[in-house]
């Protein structure tokens, strides 16, 4: 991840993080398991401003949005890597992007696209390094609360395994 956002810096990255999901006897609601982080997905951030109509229901976004401070992965794209996953006994637990020259905290539009279901973990890079990451998920009132982060190994190409 860290890399895609450096690599992407001053745009936004996105990717999807795959994993698994352990959901505990006395947890009961999506927003309640555990997540292990077992691989991660770079995806092209497929932003248009022909998008702008689709992320703001109300009519009132301004003009002037881009790469630079919105990201969207193409459904397509999403669906095949979730295929893919579940050939592997994965799923996609979470979506990841950045924020250039910005706190690592989700913005309205962050929430507006958000799913209930997945964790979104964001990156925050200041003149091209990343300085945060942070994850957060929707609590049932569609609101963002922050999640633990915590490293618990690495993979053969040193990329860390997220909880």
């Amino acid at each position: 991840m860290t890399a895609a956002a450096v690599a992407a810096y001053p745009q936004e990255c996105c990717g999807l993080i795959l994993g698994q999901r352990e959901l505990s006897c006395d947890r009961s609601q999506p927003e309640d398991d555990d997540r292990q982080v077992l691989d991660i997905v770079p995806v092209a951030n497929a932003w248009e401003p022909s998008l702008l109509d689709y992320t703001d229901p109300t009519g009132k976004a301004q003009a002037g949005h881009g790469q630079r401070d919105r990201y969207w992965i193409d459904p397509a794209v999403m669906l095949a890597v979730q295929k893919s996953a579940r050939q592997q006994q994965l799923e996609i637990i979470g979506i990841y992007h950045s924020h250039p020259d910005h706190p690592a905290v989700p913005s309205a539009c962050d929430r507006t696209l958000a799913w209930p279901v997945y964790s979104y973990v964001i990156l925050s890079v200041q003149l091209g390094t990343v300085a945060d990451l942070t994850s957060w998920r929707l609590d049932p009132q569609h609101l963002f609360q922050p999640e633990p982060v915590k490293i618990i190994g690495t993979s053969a190409n040193n990329t860390p395994f997220l909880s």
